[in-house]
This record gives structure tokens, sequence and C-alpha cells, in this order.
């Protein structure tokens, strides 16, 4: 659609040669084109598209009859050999840990084994369940994510937000254990990461 638009001054006009616009319409073409952003083509010329948050908990395995004092380390690669929580451009994540069992259990962010990746962004050997650290908040390094005693609710879903501190680690994993003082407690995770 043309639409005109006065233009109160022209060249003449400035100029006082007349004292009126002479042809004062300007014709302007408007458009409305819609735009989706995808993705871009990074410096290799590879095409990487946009990520967004998780819409829904991708559920780990159970772990079953996990005795007091002992841990498990979630998640596992899965079966196609990928690794089901690469944070690679999220910032955040919800933890949700179903337990049978109710009483304290301890939270720490590890890192994931070696042979998936070809070891951290091509480095090998990791040190697989060793805690992560990072200058995240200060300038010396501090563990991310130790936390020695969450109180855990039986039978139902303990959702938790981690903010920022775990942006970014390709191979997270958590190593959690059960001092609930249980000795058979199942213990099922979930995993939604957030852009």
């Amino acid at each position: 659609m043309v639409r005109k638009s006065l233009a109160p001054w022209s060249e003449l006009v400035i100029e006082g040669i007349i004292d009126q616009p002479v042809n004062s319409n300007i014709d302007l073409e408007e458009k409305i084109r819609p735009e989706v952003n995808t993705g871009f083509i990074d410096q290799n010329g590879v095409w990487r598209g946009k990520l967004s948050s998780d819409r829904n908990f991708n559920i780990s395995s159970v772990d079953e009859v996990v005795p007091n004092g002992s841990s498990i380390l979630t998640p596992t690669t899965n079966a196609d050999g990928t690794w089901p929580l690469d944070m690679t451009g999220y910032q955040d994540l919800f933890i949700a840990i179903f337990t049978t069992e109710a009483g304290n259990y301890a939270i720490n962010a590890v890192m994931g084994p070696q042979d998936v990746f070809g070891g951290f962004g091509g480095l090998t050997p990791v040190n697989p369940n060793a805690e992560l650290k990072g200058a995240v908040r200060r300038n010396d390094m501090d563990n991310l994510l130790v936390d020695s005693a969450d109180s855990l609710t039986a039978d139902v879903w303990n959702i938790f937000i981690i903010k920022s501190q775990l942006s970014d680690q390709r191979l997270l994993q958590f190593r959690i254990t059960n001092n609930s003082g249980s000795e058979a407690a199942k213990i099922k995770t979930a995993f939604m990461r957030l852009v």
C-alpha cells in the first residue's frame, strides 16, 4: 500500500525561491514482512538452529534399591550413544527427584562420562564423577553445586531450579546420595533445560 505524506519544506522553499512547496507529496511504500529467525550460519559455514527451552521434563530411568549411604549417577548415556543433559546454550535447569523414601539426600553436580562427545570439547580423558568447579560468582574456583543434605518428600516429584551456575556444561551429570536412613530407596530423576 502506498501512503502519501506531506513534505512541508522543499528545496525551493528552503532557498526562498517560492513560499509554497512544489509537489509536496512523497510516495512511501509500506509493506509488512513477517520474519522468523530460526538460527544462523556459524564461522565454519555450519547451520546452527536457535535453542528453545524444553517443553517437558526428560525422565531418566529408575534406580532400584539404593541403600543408605549409596549414590547414583544420573542421567546416563542414551541408547543411541548421545548425552541427554548437554547444557550447551542453555542457562538454567530444573531437576526433579522422585523417591520412595523420605529423608535427606545429597545432590552434587559432577563431570559426566568421558565416552560421550569424545570427551569434553575434544579433550580426553576427563575426570568422570568429579565435582564441577568454576568461577561463577567470584574469582576463585568453587564447586558449582554441592548440596550435602536436602530433605525430600516421598512419592512426589521434588522440583528444584538451578540458576545459571551450570549453564553450558556439556557433560553434566548429578550424583545423588541416599542419606535417608532407608536401605531400599528407589530414585527417579527428570530434567528440564531453560534458555
